[in-house]
């Protein structure tokens, strides 16, 4: 049975709204202000809020906002208002809110918009971890407000930071929704057919993640592809781990193409630099789980939250999730406790003897590359059991990259690999 939170000051209102959606076998929760829908959903997640926008202590459009900057607007809201303007809607959709009603609602149209909205919340994967709710540390508040400045422009953005800092996070945050989205596997496209990628990234966003790792050829593909993005109208934004004046230097990339991809240059920070924001970000990332029955009902203590704040975290944020993820599924209880962090954190890691290495050296170098970087992965995923989580931990890349990584280089996984 779906859930619906009705949030209205108006008593007459709630009683009505909930009085036709029960006929119509919704299980009724109601709110008479934002306060008393905060509580409810801190302690649950429906499956749909009716929203109104002028109430007393709160209004409904900054409570969007709230939910969305901490990561709980993971269910279709409908705003609600007897006050209702084109702007308000416009702002209250571009917010994350899934429709608008005016009041007086007629009753085929709340039915209408009701099913709608649900049908959409069962349609939606549960979005992963978004920019808006990164943290409020001043590092975090300082990256929002290059990338909103960033926002505007069409200039090539690269974002550069440590492997699982979250790169991708304000790649989809400069990203325009409902735009085609377009981030590769891997980088042969660029090599074989950098305009076919132009061509489905048409009027949206090109994510490319760690240029770094660009073949000559890939660059040169890059290059051809960064001539035409006006011709497209696609936004380019990059990631880089390695330091990229560096490979310049070194001869390794191409000076021209660096020229190009750094319009806008913007520094993510690691997880150490926003350290404050680890137990909201572990809070969050842990409820998610929760939400989607990925995890038994699970807490953090405060102490373990202290824990987890205090330790250095060099994989950055897709070491704490891993992390969490391993203590929603194994904690003894409904509470996470400080040891089972310190224990999830100082895990001993098997070190099984080195595999000997024989490749081949008369091979084109990217060849060569290829070849040591699949024993590399093949070592680590029998080091680590098959932990894919730890892999990426350990050889610093976040899981989606390494994923990509593995699937660029032909490395076959089994079924409990992937797992």
């Amino acid at each position: 049975m779906h859930q619906i939170l009705v949030v209205d000051d108006e008593v007459g209102i709630r009683e009505l709204l909930s009085e036709i959606l029960s006929d119509e076998g919704y299980q009724v929760r109601l709110a008479q202000n934002a306060s008393e829908a905060r509580a409810f959903r801190t302690r649950a997640r429906p499956d749909l809020v009716l929203l109104d926008i002028w109430m007393p202590d709160t209004d409904g459009i900054t409570l969007l906002k709230e939910w969305a900057a901490a990561g709980l607007l993971t269910m279709p809201v409908v705003m609600m208002s007897g006050h209702g303007t084109i702007d308000t809607a416009v702002e209250a959709t571009r917010l994350g809110a899934y429709d608008f009603l005016e009041k007086p609602i007629a009753l085929q149209k709340l039915l209408t918009t009701v099913g709608r909205a649900l049908k959409h919340g069962e349609q939606q994967p549960q979005p992963a971890l978004a920019l808006p709710s990164l943290g409020r540390a001043p590092a975090i508040a300082e990256l929002k407000q290059r990338l909103e400045r960033a926002m505007g422009l069409k200039a090539p953005v690269l974002l550069v930071g440590e492997p699982g800092c979250g790169a991708e996070l304000c790649a989809r945050f400069l990203h325009q929704r409902n735009t085609p989205w377009v981030a590769p596997d891997n980088h042969n496209q660029l090599a074989e057919k950098p305009l076919e990628l132009l061509g489905q990234a048409r009027d949206g966003t090109l994510f490319l993640y760690d240029v770094g790792e660009l073949s000559r050829v890939e660059q040169k593909g890059l290059a051809l592809l960064a001539g035409k993005l006006d011709k497209f109208n696609v936004r380019l934004v990059s990631a880089a781990c390695r330091s990229l004046p560096e490979l310049v230097a070194q001869g390794a990339f191409d000076a021209r193409l660096y020229s190009v991809l750094t319009g806008v240059t913007i520094r993510v920070p690691s997880l150490r630099e926003h350290c404050e924001d680890v137990p909201d970000l572990a809070n969050l990332m842990l409820l998610r789980l929760v939400e989607t029955k990925q995890s038994p009902p699970r807490q953090f203590t405060t102490a373990a939250l202290n824990a987890l704040r205090n330790y250095d975290w060099p994989g950055n944020l897709a070491q704490l999730e891993s992390v969490v993820r391993g203590l929603a599924l194994t904690a003894s209880s409904e509470q996470v406790t400080p040891e089972e962090v310190n224990q999830a954190l100082s895990a001993p890691v098997r070190q099984p003897a080195p595999p000997a290495l024989d490749l081949p050296l008369d091979l084109p170098l990217r060849e060569a590359r290829d070849a040591f970087e699949r024993v590399y992965f093949e070592h680590h995923i029998a080091r680590e059991g098959g932990n894919m989580s730890r892999v990426a931990e350990t050889v610093g890349l976040e899981r989606t990259h390494l994923y990509r990584k593995l699937k660029q280089l032909g490395v076959k996984l089994t079924r409990k690999d992937e797992e």
